[in-house]
């Protein structure tokens, strides 16, 4: 039997509550189009949101009767806000989030360089956005509860698992004792120890690093903005880094770098973390405040993924697929990105409009995409803590001369985490324009956003399917095009067409009709009155087309024989 804690976690901010267990006396067989997600952390939990926003029922198991202690995953980007507006619960997280858009890098009392991320009035989100992880969860177990299509499971522990060509069979563990349920389809969200990946005996393949670092979040009332504060070689932990970071409900975060004599369980001995904050207050001139420790942990920096995420039945999302260093907040934000590609993928699967080698490209994107992130972490990585003396050398070198060169300065940008361009994806047209277009609309990248007159934004109305966008004037549409995609709904395929108009005149056959300005048109999105873009249901770039060309978007699609009938006529 499985006995988890059922005494609330302590917190200064947060009321956690203990949900009562689930347990079955029997086996349970779930329905041919449910799937079931282990582990009902963020990357679970918003994975199982974007599964039923299309339809397919989910039964999501959490081990825990509550949910996760401290901060955790803290800054989200506004990518992560982008995929959790399509869950459904970002209004929820931004009513208590910070919005944030500079860091600071501070060497010797100076700000050796100020990051400014980019804004447009087109984004609908800031572009980092602090929230504690428990927060987070908590919106998002607010939504799951409006969704119908979601059971969760509270205080299910998977202790093994055997998988055959078409099912999966778990032992589950609960406090009533053991029950057997069978899937056809298992996501394995369960965090960086998964268990169903040791059990699979999957390695992972990448690098770690000698660094390791102290999570301590304190209660204190610091009139500071929300803004990142790097702190490289302070005078009471020389050598070594420390970040500072605001949080909602009077919460300061503290991530500092542990001498490498340290242990930490040593480092997790309260006179010590109470010394070391102390030490950072007064290096800043607020150690007159008083605080109160709320939560605290040691983390190591990992840059590490699994070779393929799909294994039959069986999909790794988040941590459980890869570990990646938090510097640059890449961890939760690239998990949730894993969710969305998975999702509508694995979706049109099970709706049965795709085969399975639809999941083939889940893999090689993400995979794609993860490495590409890797090698950025690392650089970010190796300049917050050096791996080796060489490379602690070339950093106190540039924290040196940024005191007085401009031009050093910029060595301390942190890499923020950002949408990957699928520009290699399996599923980019064979049968367009692209090598003809502008290379910052390429297939395999996000389509950018735009905010309407009304308020709404693009993205709102290209969630959960395919979407043809094309530009209308004077209400005129190629009927062609209206029949190409009728017929591609007539076979099951969730698709439909927008019509971005630039004089306000309404254009028959369409889903949406949207109006834009010619400056959007032609400086945003690089395009002109007759160009047509397929869009993916995750945002990105599937074909593109300088002109309506008969059956293009047809053969996108049957390509890569996406349809389990056979190719559309």
């Amino acid at each position: 039997m499985h006995f988890p804690t059922t005494t609330p976690r302590q917190s200064l901010y947060y009321d956690y509550q203990v949900y009562p267990h689930f347990h079955s006396t029997q086996d349970i067989v779930t329905e041919e189009k449910t799937v079931t997600v282990v582990g009902a952390g963020p990357i679970g939990m918003t994975t199982a949101l974007l599964l039923a926003k299309q339809g397919i029922k989910v039964i999501l198991l959490s081990s825990e009767l509550q949910l996760s202690e401290g901060s955790r995953a803290l800054v989200y980007t506004k990518r992560s806000m982008e995929i959790l507006q399509n869950a459904g619960a970002a209004k929820r997280i931004m009513s208590r989030a910070l919005p944030w858009t500079h860091g600071n890098s501070i060497y010797k009392g100076q700000v050796a360089f100020r990051m400014e991320s980019p804004v447009s009035e087109h984004d609908q989100f800031a572009p980092l956005n602090n929230l504690q992880q428990n927060w987070l969860e908590n919106y998002l177990l607010e939504t799951i509860q409006e969704q119908p299509n979601i059971e969760l499971r509270w205080g299910n522990k998977v202790v093994d698992h055997q998988q055959d060509e078409n099912i999966v069979t778990l032992t589950i563990h609960t406090p009533e004792g053991e029950y057997q349920h069978s899937t056809q389809w298992l996501i394995a969200a369960d965090g960086g120890r998964s268990p169903i990946r040791e059990r699979m005996k999957l390695r992972m393949q990448g690098a770690s690093y000698e660094g390791r670092f102290v999570i301590a979040d304190i209660r204190i009332h610091l009139d500071y903005p929300t803004e990142r504060l790097a702190f490289f070689s302070p005078d009471w932990n020389p050598g070594n880094t420390i970040l500072m970071h605001r949080e909602p409900d009077h919460i300061w975060r503290f991530d500092y770098q542990l001498d490498p004599m340290i242990t930490p369980e040593e480092a997790l001995k309260a006179e010590n973390l109470h010394k070391a904050v102390n030490d950072q207050l007064k290096m800043i001139g607020m150690d007159h405040l008083e605080w109160e420790m709320d939560w605290s942990t040691v983390y190591s920096a990992r840059a590490l993924t699994l070779d393929h995420y799909v294994h039959n039945r069986i999909m790794f999302v988040g941590d459980a697929a890869h570990l990646l260093p938090i510097f640059g907040v890449r961890g939760a934000n690239t998990g949730f990105q894993d969710a969305q590609d998975l999702s509508w993928k694995l979706a049109a699967v099970v709706q049965g409009w795709a085969p399975e080698k639809l999941l083939e490209s889940y893999s090689f994107d993400r995979i794609s995409a993860v490495r590409e992130i890797i090698a950025e972490a690392g650089k970010s990585t190796r300049f917050m803590a050096p791996p080796t003396e060489g490379f602690r050398l070339l950093r106190n070198a540039v924290l040196s001369l940024s005191l007085e060169h401009e031009f050093v300065r910029p060595l301390y940008h942190w890499r923020t985490s950002r949408p990957h361009a699928y520009s290699h994806s399996l599923l980019n047209s064979q049968f367009d324009d692209n090598t003809k277009m502008n290379e910052l609309m390429e297939n395999g990248a996000l389509i950018p956003n735009i905010k309407f007159d009304d308020g709404s934004f693009l993205y709102d109305h290209l969630s959960a399917r395919f979407s043809v966008v094309t530009f209308t004037q004077n209400g005129q549409l190629n009927v062609d095009l209206v029949n190409e995609v009728n017929r591609l709904k007539e076979h099951g395929i969730p698709i439909q067409i927008i019509a971005l108009m630039l004089d306000d005149v309404y254009v028959k056959g369409v889903d949406h009709c949207l109006s834009i300005t010619a400056d959007v048109l032609t400086e945003r999105l690089f395009s002109d009155i007759n160009t047509i873009y397929l869009v993916r249901p995750d945002h990105h770039i599937n074909g593109r087309w300088l002109e309506y060309r008969k059956q293009a978007i047809t053969e996108t699609f049957n390509q890569y024989t996406l349809f389990t009938q056979g190719a559309v006529a």
